[in-house]
C-alpha cells in the first residue's frame, strides 16, 4: 500500500490561536480610559431581572442562574438599587412600615402583631412605657390620699359593724340556750354550760342519757343558726369587698381614662392597636392592686428574696405593657434589601428565644426575633438556592411564606416532629417580598422537574451566560474593566499589551476564538496576580509578560499531578508510544479536571479482532468501569461497521476494545473515533502512526463530531512528546469542527510553526485513516467493492474471510453433531 503525506489535513499555525493585536486599542495605559460602569454582554439576564423586579404580581419572583464569577449577585443588587431609586422618587415615596408584637389578652401564648408607619414603632413603645409610668404615678396618688383612706375605712368599718351585730346576736342566743359560743379561724365551737361554766368532756358524759340527748338536739338547732349567721357574714364581707373594688375601679377609671385618651386618639385608624389599648385598659382596671404594690416595691425581686409567683411562672404582672419592636425600619430608606448569607430556619423565618427558670424554659412576646423574610417585608430578599436547599425545612417554609404572603415564627423542633418546650404561636406577620434566588442552571432544572410548586412561585429566570461575543465593544469593555479593578484594588495600571493578553486569556477560558469569558471574578484574580509579578519585576505598568507569568504560575501551583503522570510516561511506567507504527493501537486523549485546573493526557487504546459472533466487546464496560455515554459511543461503532462493510455479507466478528492501564472510570464519547481507528487497523493489518494522538467522537455515518477540552488534550500530548523528545513526526488529530475552539499555548504554536509538531483536522473516518496510516481509505465503487490497496478494501476483504471461515466452521460443527447423533 502506498504511503501518503497528510499535508492537506494539516492546520496552519495562524489557525491555532487567536492573537489580540494591542494596536486595536487607542490608549497606551488603562489610566487613560474610564472605569467600567455597566455590565458586559448579559442583555438577556438583565432584561429578565428588570422585568422580574418591576412586575408586581404574585409568583413573579426571580431565579438568577449562571456560573460563579459571572456577576450575578452584583447585577441583581445594582438593578434592585435602580428599582428602589425609581420607587422612592415617586410622589408618595415608598416607606416601609414598622411592625410590633404586643401582648394578647385573649391568649398570652398567641402574641398579636400590629403595624405602624415608618419610625413609629419605637415611638409607640416609648408611649406605652410612659403610659405605664403615668399609671403608676396616677394610681399611687389616687389611692394614697386621706380622702381615699377615710372612705375605705368607712366601708370596712360598716361591714365590720354588721358582722359584730351578728356575732353579738349569736352570743345572746347561745347564752339563752345555755351554750358557750367560741369562734376560731378553723370555725365555730358550741359548748354546753352548767352553773355558768363550760362543761368538760367528763361532766358531759356523766349526765343522764336523756339530758345529753336534749343538749345534742338543742346544739344541732343552734349550729344551724350559726351556719346561717356565717353565710350572712360572708355575704357582708363580699359586699364590702365588692364595694371597695367598685370604688377602686371608679377611682381607677377616672384616673387612667384620661391617660389612655390621648393614645387612642393617635391610633384610632389602627384596629389592631385599638384592640390592644382597650385590652390594656381593662387589664389595668382589673389589676389595680398590682399598681398599688408598685408604689411599695418595684417589679421583680431584690437580692436574697424569692421572686413573685407571677415571675416564677413566667408571667410578669407588667408584661402586657411591654412592646416588642419586631421590625424597625426607622433607618431604612426605601424598600429594604436583605441578603441572607446563612439561611437557617431561624435566620429566615425568625426565632422564639427562651429563658431558663426552675427547670424549664419560658418565653413571651418580647422574646420574638425577626428573620430575613420579616426584615425584607416590602422589599427584596436575596438568598443562595444551594444554601436554602441544604438547610432543613427552609425550602418548604419559604415556598409556604411566598404562597400565603405571611411569615409564621415557628419552632424548628416542630418541623422535625419534636416537642417544643413551650407552645408559643405568634400571629403571622403579613409580608410582601420579592425573593431572588441565586444559583446555577442545574439546580433550576432539577427544581423545575421535581417540585411542582417551583414554576408557580419563581416565574422569572435570569440566565447569565459564561461567555460573550468577541466584539470590538466587548474588548473595549474588558479594558474598562481592567481600569476599574486597578482603581478599586489600588494596583498598577495595565498597558495595552497587558490588556490584549488578558483578552486572549478570556478567549482561552471559554475555548473559543470568537467568544470571551464573562466570569469576571476569574479575570480579576489574574489581574491581581499579574500586578504581583509586575511588582516583583520592579515594573510601573503591568504588561503582557506579567499577565502571561500570572497564568503560568497559577497553572504551576496546581499541576503536580499532571507532572507526575508525564514523569511516569517518560519513564515507561505508563506505556505510551510516540514513535513508530503499530497495528490495532492508537493514542487516545482525555481531560482531567482537578481543583482549579484541567489537563490532558494520552491513553493507549488497543483493539483485537478475531472469529466469533460477539461483536464489539468493551472491556471497560464488562469490568463496570465505563459510563453510559462511553457505552453509547462504543455501540455506535457496530452501526458504522455494519453500514460500511456488511451490505453484501453478514458482519460476523468479535472485537475487544481496551483502555490500557486504566484504573478508574471512563466517561464520554470523545474516544469513539479513536476506538474505531484501532478496530480498522486491526482488521486491515495496516499499522498506525504512534506519534499522532486522536480525539473526536463519531456517528454511524462516519462523521467526526466535535468534542470538549481540545486545547488541553493537544497540549497534554505535546508535553508528553516534548518530554520523550520531539521528532518532527508527532501531532494530534482533531475534529474539523473544533478549529474555532483552538486557543493553544504559544509554545505549542511555535512548535507547529517550526515543523516540530503538527495539528490535523478531519471531517470523516476515511480522512482520519489516511492521516494515521498514510494509506488511502478508498471510496465505494459502483459494484459495492473498494479499490485494491486501500484500507476499506483490506477491511472488507478480512471481514469476508472471517464470515466464510465462521460459516465453514459452523458447517463442520453441524456435520459432526449429526454424525454423533447417528452413532
Amino acid at each position: 500500500m502506498r504511503q501518503l503525506k497528510p499535508k492537506r489535513f494539516e492546520v496552519g499555525p495562524d489557525k491555532l490561536r487567536w492573537v489580540c493585536d494591542p494596536s486595536l486599542f487607542d490608549f497606551q495605559c488603562t489610566i487613560d480610559i474610564p472605569p467600567l460602569h455597566s455590565f458586559v454582554g448579559q442583555d438577556r439576564a438583565i432584561k429578565a431581572i428588570e422585568f422580574g423586579l418591576a412586575i408586581e404580581r404574585g409568583g413573579y419572583n426571580v431565579y438568577v442562574a449562571g456560573l460563579t464569577g459571572t456577576g450575578k449577585t452584583t447585577v441583581v443588587k445594582e438593578y434592585i438599587q435602580r428599582s428602589i431609586s425609581v420607587r422612592t422618587k415617586q410622589p408618595d415615596g415608598y416607606k416601609p412600615e414598622d411592625w410590633c408584637y404586643v401582648y394578647s389578652f385573649v391568649d398570652p401564648d398567641r402574641p398579636v402583631i400590629v403595624s405602624l408607619p415608618q419610625a413609629k414603632g419605637k415611638a409607640f413603645k416609648g408611649q406605652i412605657a410612659t403610659l405605664l409610668q403615668d399609671i403608676k404615678d396616677g394610681v399611687g396618688r389616687a389611692f394614697s390620699g386621706e380622702e381615699y383612706e377615710a372612705a375605705k375605712k368607712r366601708i370596712i368599718e360598716e361591714g365590720q359593724g354588721q358582722q359584730r351585730q351578728i356575732v353579738e346576736s349569736l352570743n345572746a342566743e347561745a347564752h339563752k340556750q345555755r351554750f358557750l359560743l367560741e369562734l376560731s379561724p378553723t370555725g365555730a365551737m358550741v359548748i354546753p354550760v352548767a352553773n355558768g361554766k363550760a362543761m368538760s368532756q367528763e361532766d358531759y358524759l356523766a349526765l343522764p342519757e336523756e339530758t345529753r340527748k336534749d343538749i345534742d338536739s338543742r346544739r344541732v338547732e343552734f349550729m344551724k343558726k350559726v351556719e346561717s349567721a356565717f353565710e350572712k357574714m360572708r355575704d357582708i364581707q363580699k359586699a364590702t369587698s365588692d364595694k371597695l373594688q367598685a370604688d377602686d375601679k371608679k377611682i381607677g377609671e377616672f384616673t387612667i381614662s384620661r391617660l389612655f385618651r390621648e393614645l387612642t386618639s393617635q391610633h384610632q385608624d389602627s384596629e389592631g392597636i385599638m384592640t390592644y389599648l382597650t385590652g390594656l385598659k381593662n387589664y389595668t382596671l382589673n389589676n389595680l392592686e398590682v399598681f398599688k404594690q408598685q408604689q411599695e416595691e418595684p417589679p421583680g425581686h431584690q437580692h436574697g428574696q424569692m421572686p413573685s409567683p407571677q415571675a416564677m411562672w413566667g408571667r410578669e404582672p407588667l408584661l402586657p405593657f411591654e412592646v416588642n419592636v419586631f421590625v424597625d425600619n426607622s433607618q431604612t430608606v426605601g424598600p429594604p434589601v436583605i441578603e441572607e448569607s446563612n439561611p437557617t430556619f431561624g435566620n429566615i423565618f425568625g426565632k422564639i428565644e427562651r429563658r431558663f427558670l426552675l427547670g424549664g424554659y419560658l418565653s413571651d412576646h418580647t422574646m420574638l426575633k425577626p428573620g430575613a423574610l420579616s426584615l425584607a417585608s416590602g422589599g427584596y430578599l436575596l438568598v443562595n438556592v444551594r444554601d436554602v436547599l441544604t438547610r432543613p425545612g427552609v425550602w418548604e417554609g419559604l415556598k409556604r411564606a411566598i404562597r400565603t404572603k405571611e411569615v409564621r415564627i415557628e419552632d424548628p423542633f416542630e418541623q422535625f416532629g419534636l416537642i417544643a418546650p413551650q407552645g408559643m404561636r405568634p400571629q403571622p406577620m403579613p409580608v410582601q417580598v420579592k425573593v431572588v434566588l441565586i444559583g446555577d442552571s442545574m439546580i433550576y432544572d432539577m427544581l423545575a422537574a421535581l417540585d411542582e410548586d417551583f414554576w408557580e412561585i419563581f416565574k422569572v429566570k435570569a440566565d447569565f451566560d459564561f461567555q460573550i461575543d468577541r466584539t470590538s465593544a466587548n474588548m473595549n469593555a474588558y479594558a474598562c474593566f481592567v481600569s476599574k479593578c486597578c482603581q478599586e484594588e489600588n494596583i498598577r495600571h495595565f498597558d495595552r499589551s497587558g490588556v490584549a493578553k488578558l483578552i486572549e486569556f478570556g478567549a482561552r477560558a471559554v475555548a473559543d476564538q470568537e467568544k470571551l469569558s464573562s466570569r469576571f471574578s476569574q479575570l480579576k484574580d489574574i489581574l491581581l496576580e499579574a500586578d504581583y509579578w509586575a511588582g516583583q519585576a520592579g515594573a510601573t505598568l503591568v504588561t503582557a509578560e506579567h499577565v502571561q507569568k500570572a497564568v503560568q504560575e497559577k497553572i504551576y501551583r496546581h499541576n503536580l499531578v499532571d507532572e507526575r503522570i508525564r514523569e511516569l510516561i517518560r519513564k515507561g511506567t505508563l506505556m505510551i508510544d510516540v514513535e513508530g507504527m503499530e497495528a490495532g493501537q492508537v493514542n487516545g486523549l482525555s481531560v482531567y479536571t482537578l481543583g482549579g485546573i484541567m489537563f490532558g493526557r494520552p491513553s493507549r487504546i488497543t483493539a483485537k479482532t478475531f472469529l466469533g459472533r460477539s461483536g464489539i466487546v468493551n472491556i471497560e464496560r464488562e469490568s463496570q468501569m465505563s459510563g453510559r455515554i462511553h457505552d453509547k459511543g462504543v455501540l455506535i461503532l457496530s452501526g458504522y461497521l455494519g453500514a460500511k462493510y456488511a451490505q453484501d455479507k453478514p458482519l460476523t466478528l468479535s472485537a475487544s476494545l481496551c483502555f490500557e492501564q486504566s484504573y478508574e472510570g471512563i466517561e464520554g464519547d470523545s474516544a469513539s473515533s479513536t476506538e474505531l481507528y484501532a478496530i480498522l487497523s486491526s482488521l486491515s493489518g495496516v499499522p498506525i502512526r504512534q506519534g499522532i494522538a486522536v480525539t473526536g467522537s463519531v456517528n454511524q455515518k462516519g462523521e467526526i463530531q466535535p468534542i470538549g477540552g481540545v486545547n488541553h488534550k493537544i497540549e497534554g500530548f505535546f508535553q508528553v512528546c516534548q518530554a520523550k523528545g520531539l521528532t518532527g513526526e508527532q501531532g494530534v488529530m482533531i475534529p474539523h469542527k473544533n478549529l474555532s475552539n483552538l486557543m493553544l499555548r504559544e509554545d505549542v504554536v511555535d512548535a507547529v510553526r517550526q515543523g516540530k509538531f503538527y495539528i490535523y483536522s478531519v471531517k470523516t473516518i476515511d480522512e482520519g485513516v489516511e492521516v494515521l496510516t498514510g494509506v488511502k481509505a478508498g471510496q465505494r465503487q459502483a459494484d459495492g467493492s473498494y479499490p485494491e490497496g486501500t484500507i476499506n478494501h483490506a477491511v472488507s476483504k478480512r471481514l469476508k474471510e472471517m464470515a466464510e471461515a465462521l460459516k465453514g466452521f459452523s458447517a463442520t460443527e453441524e456435520k459432526a453433531g449429526k454424525e454423533g447423533k447417528a452413532a
